[in-house]
């Protein structure tokens, strides 16, 4: 019997009933929403993957085209800057990584800015299933130049070797230092200054929030900052290497004569009337005198006496004076028929006496003992400033001192440049020669004490009209003091025996943003003058004192007006070794005979002086926290070298041998001190 074939119906009946099938449809029924979403974080993950990597390619094109723009232009040198920032986008993104195509990049600039954008396409894997073929990702990446609050001091070597020009070079070496200053300050302030060509115009500024200060301390023999100090951090009655009139007294006597006083006067007797005599006169008398007349002269005086008490001498004497009245009488007398004829009758008669006079007369002696310039005593001394100071931070300009010729009182003038405070000495009383680490007692080379009423710790004006160098008659120098009173007609002879050179006046930390500012800046880097010789480490302190933190300007210096963090930068340039001699007029006197920071007085020791000073000094600076960058600015031997080398902060050392290296060494330190930053 054949097998019976089951009904459809029944078949189907049955499988509604049995629950064991319905597993398997269930599970093909979920498999495309499955596969839509790991197909769709698969190729989420390709995009979020490739955007990091495109926005990561593009910030590095654009802090590297930041970069090699530099203070100058975007298209300068064939628009290396673009070439170098595509570059950099490439090295970073590859070509079409994970299965990207359509990749395009590109780089402008304004203001200093230098934005990129960047796109790709995305081409979909699972999604394609379902209708998403490819997705397209955009960014945009900026960079720019911005520095954080700076403080930057010029230390400037002004001596007299910069007015010198380099072997092969065009142009004297303190033109090319005022040009290296300037682009500096272009660009970092990223503000044109008029007429100066540093090979691009600077744009986009630092923003309204960065305080950006820049200050100068021109430096040679010694430094002029004199009159940005208080008065108080002056001394009043500092010592000089001068000269003190010496006086000898004089005696001179003279006598004011009195006026004579009559004090008495004594009639004599009268004589007895002359015989009376008669004259006729025809006619009346009317108009004839009849007064009496009085004749007489005062005889010689006689009978003198004089008596003296102290500084007075009373004389007395008389005199007498013979005196004859005439008396006069008239009558008009009738004469003749009726009276017709008349006769005018007068008769005179006389009579004498004598009037005795008594005088008296005082008069004064006055003796009057002056002194008389009878020479000089050069010495060590001290000389009443406090007229140069005009209270605070004022200052006048000229001291009236009486070191004129002959003991008379001259008029001093004072161009702002100071001698430094109390050197270290030894116990033996002897200046020290050890400077590292600096000792505590070296008031001169302390970067931040404010000085105190203590005479050691402050500073004194530098008077070269009141200084003199000391030698005795026979012209050789000496260290004694010297009396010429018995030097005859060259008592007011004596040789200076230094030289003086004063620079230009040093400047606090100031902003320069606005058009005025930016001209007053460039007026003052074209007024440095070279003269002098060469103390590196006057500048080095002052440089510090003037931007320390913590030091006598710690409430303009520590933080900005808001509270803001400053960074702080020292830039010592010199174009040369140390150059000391024993009669400079330096910030610690006139060596031979000062002797203040050695009793040495040759060149050689002096330099050594100088040199070990300023290696002491790079060090406190560096431990300030401030970044010491130092140019050499021409040739230099090896033990100089190393010096300057060592100076710097790590890294932070140039040498240029032309004005054109050096105004890039300057433009390339700006550069450092900007930070380049992203911005989006």
């Amino acid at each position: 019997m054949g097998k019976q074939i089951e009904h459809p119906v029944g078949l189907l009946a049955r499988l509604a009933k049995n629950q064991a099938g319905n597993t398997l449809a269930l599970v093909a029924a979920a498999l495309i929403p499955l596969m839509g979403l790991v197909g769709g974080g698969i190729d989420m993950s390709r995009l979020y993957l490739t955007k990091a990597r495109l926005q990561q390619a593009c910030d590095a094109g654009a802090l590297a085209g930041r970069k090699q723009m530099g203070a100058g232009a975007w298209a300068a040198s064939n628009n290396k800057a673009d070439e170098v920032a595509k570059e950099l986008f490439d090295a970073n993104f590859g070509s079409n990584p994970y299965g990207t195509n359509t990749t395009t990049r590109g780089f402008t600039e304004s203001g200093g800015k230098v934005t990129g954008t960047a796109s790709v396409i995305v081409p979909m894997t699972v999604m394609k299933v379902f209708g998403q073929t490819n997705k397209t990702i955009s960014i945009v990446c900026d960079a720019e130049m911005r520095i954080p609050n700076t403080d930057v001091m010029f230390v400037l070597d002004t001596t007299g070797s910069m007015d010198e020009t380099i072997p092969s070079d065009t142009v004297k070496k303190i033109v090319g230092l005022k040009k290296a200053v300037k682009c500096f300050y272009e660009a970092l302030a990223k503000i044109d200054i008029d007429n100066v060509d540093c090979g691009s115009i600077p744009n986009g500024g630092n923003g309204s929030t960065v305080q950006l200060r820049f200050g100068f301390v021109p430096y040679a023999t010694n430094v002029n900052v004199g009159k940005l100090l208080n008065n108080g951090w002056v001394e009043d009655y500092p010592r000089y290497q001068t000269r003190v009139p010496k006086f000898t007294p004089s005696t001179s006597t003279s006598i004011t004569t009195g006026t004579p006083t009559l004090i008495q006067t004594q009639n004599g007797n009268w004589s007895s009337w002359s015989n009376s005599v008669s004259a006729n006169y025809s006619g009346y008398c009317d108009g004839r005198s009849v007064d009496g007349v009085f004749t007489g002269t005062e005889g010689t005086p006689y009978g003198q006496t004089s008596t003296t008490s102290g500084n007075t001498t009373t004389t007395t004497w008389y005199t007498n004076t013979t005196v004859t009245e005439r008396d006069y009488s008239s009558e008009t007398q009738n004469n003749g028929f009726f009276g017709l004829g008349r006769t005018c009758v007068v008769t005179v008669r006389t009579r004498t006496y004598t009037i005795t006079k008594q005088y008296q007369r005082v008069d004064t002696k006055t003796t009057t003992t002056t002194q008389v310039f009878s020479g000089w005593v050069y010495k060590k001394h001290e000389l009443d400033v406090r007229s140069l100071k005009a209270g605070g931070y004022s200052w006048n300009s000229s001291v009236t001192l009486p070191i004129g010729d002959n003991g008379t009182n001259v008029s001093i003038n004072w161009d702002g440049c100071i001698e430094e405070r109390q050197p270290f000495k030894n116990s033996d009383g002897n200046p020290s020669d050890d400077y590292d680490p600096i000792p505590s007692g070296a008031r001169d080379m302390d970067i931040d004490s404010v000085p105190t009423s203590d005479r050691e710790t402050q500073w004194k004006p530098m008077l070269p009209g009141a200084v003199w160098g000391r030698q005795d008659y026979n012209g050789n120098w000496t260290t004694s003091d010297v009396d010429t009173s018995s030097w005859g007609s060259y008592i007011n002879w004596m040789n200076r025996n230094y030289q003086y050179f004063c620079p230009h006046p040093a400047r606090k930390l100031n902003p320069y943003k606005t058009s005025s500012e930016v001209t007053d800046f460039k007026n003052y880097v074209d007024a440095l003058t070279p003269n002098g010789n060469t103390y590196h480490d006057i500048g080095m302190i002052w440089g510090a004192r003037l931007m320390s933190p913590t030091g006598l300007f710690a409430s303009e210096n520590a933080l900005t007006p808001n509270g803001g963090i400053i960074e702080r930068h020292m830039i010592f340039m010199t174009d040369g070794a140390a150059v000391a001699n024993s009669t400079d007029y330096v910030s610690h006197g006139v060596p031979w005979w000062d002797q203040r920071q050695t009793n040495a007085t040759d060149s050689t020791t002096l330099i050594n002086t100088v040199n070990a000073r300023l290696t002491a000094l790079c060090s406190a600076v560096k431990n300030k926290n401030i970044t010491l960058w130092v140019i050499y600015y021409g040739s230099v031997t090896s033990g100089d070298y190393t010096r300057l080398f060592n100076c710097a902060s790590t890294g932070r050392f140039y040498n240029a041998t032309n004005s054109t290296q050096l105004i890039d060494k300057f433009k390339a330190i700006a550069d450092e001190i900007s930070q380049l930053r992203l911005t989006n």
